[in-house]
């Protein structure tokens, strides 16, 4: 089984609802290789301050899978990612029980941010992560997964599917695959 390091804080389910609204920090640097953006952050995100964080997201164990680190991260060693060329933002910022408490007007408000920073930084690949967030934000309601025919500026668009672990359309080895792609075009 996979594990990484123990986790550093977990919070009560107070603070966890407290969370709601409130944002992560993004883990951004220039000229990234590959800037992954998720939805929004999940409620427990958003308390412990740090990205996937919460129990049952496979994102940590498929980025480890695909290859992108020698090792599973924890979210709290989340700032590792950028030693390595990848970073960590979100299409909406603030926090929710689920993602699809996201409306449609939410998810489209979160591309001009979401197109200011690829523009500020300049990553090769931005990799969606939710089909669905991505064809509603960017109006491609026919849009498939992997790279996209369009870009923001000289960044490519890849979309990945969501690796919540309420997502159950994908295992953990079908979406590892999938990442997989996306590494070897980022790497290649």
């Amino acid at each position: 089984m996979l594990r990484a390091s123990p986790a550093v804080y977990r919070p009560s389910q107070q603070e966890i609802q407290a969370a709601r609204g409130r944002t992560v920090p993004d883990v951004i640097a220039p000229g990234l290789k590959v800037l992954f953006c998720g939805i929004n952050p999940s409620l427990y995100s958003a308390a412990v301050q740090h990205h996937f964080a919460r129990p049952g997201n496979r994102f940590w164990k498929a980025l480890y899978l695909a290859g992108f680190t020698s090792r599973l991260l924890s979210p709290f060693e989340e700032r590792e990612l950028l030693t390595r060329g990848y970073g960590i933002t979100n299409l909406v910022e603030w926090a929710t029980a689920r993602a699809d408490e996201l409306v449609l007007d939410e998810l489209t408000a979160g591309r001009q941010p979401l197109v200011a920073k690829v523009q500020q930084y300049q990553p090769c690949f931005v990799a969606v992560l939710g089909i669905g967030a991505y064809r509603q934000a960017f109006q491609r309601p026919a849009a498939q997964l992997g790279l996209q025919n369009e870009g923001i500026g000289l960044s490519r668009l890849w979309v990945l599917p969501n690796p919540s672990g309420l997502n159950g359309h994908y295992s953990l080895d079908h979406l590892s695959q999938l990442f997989k792609e996306l590494y070897k075009a980022a790497e290649g």
